[in-house]
């Protein structure tokens, strides 16, 4: 029962640190500087790893924007970058959302000026945290209640045969 407790907690600790760590970093990208940013490139990739395989869909940018007096671009929508998708769909509404000569809001990393955003992540795991952290409750009451002293009640019939009536 012990290592199933500790493996639980472990899993809950694991997973509640990972939501932690995507939240804080959503939250911090709310506060990065803002600046505009003109889309210079978007297209649509497609690719097929071998005849077998679906065709895969990507939406590749290129915008260029200005920060502290010097140009630069970037080719990130999102901070984890572009995903590749087996449905066109999704690519499409981006690839109709960001046209060549658009202009928007970047957010600019004030570390790494170079890093620069079109949409920030979501808050969402924050929410979600509750989740693991009942991994995390539930391990460490397995683990109380292990070292726990276990106490027997007697049996009905000890009781009636310790009975003097």
């Amino acid at each position: 029962m012990v290592l199933i407790s500790l493996s639980l907690i472990g899993m809950g600790l694991l997973f509640v640190w990972l939501m932690a760590r995507s939240y804080l970093r959503a939250a911090e990208m709310r506060d990065w500087p803002v600046v505009e940013c003109i889309i210079l490139e978007s297209a649509i990739e497609e690719r097929q790893h071998d005849p077998y395989s679906p065709k895969e869909f990507n939406h590749s940018i290129l915008y260029g924007y200005e920060w502290q007096g010097e140009t630069k671009t970037g080719d990130k929508i999102s901070f984890r970058g572009a995903k590749w998708s087996s449905k066109r769909q999704p690519i499409d509404v981006s690839f109709q959302l960001y046209p060549v000569g658009s202009v928007h809001k970047c957010h600019v990393d004030p570390e790494n000026s170079d890093m620069a955003i079109l949409k920030v992540d979501s808050l969402a795991p924050l929410y979600s945290i509750w989740f693991p952290s009942l991994f995390l409750v539930g391990g460490a009451g397995m683990l109380f209640a292990s070292f726990r002293p276990q106490y027997r009640s007697k049996s009905s019939c000890e009781r009636v045969a310790s009975d003097p009536e």
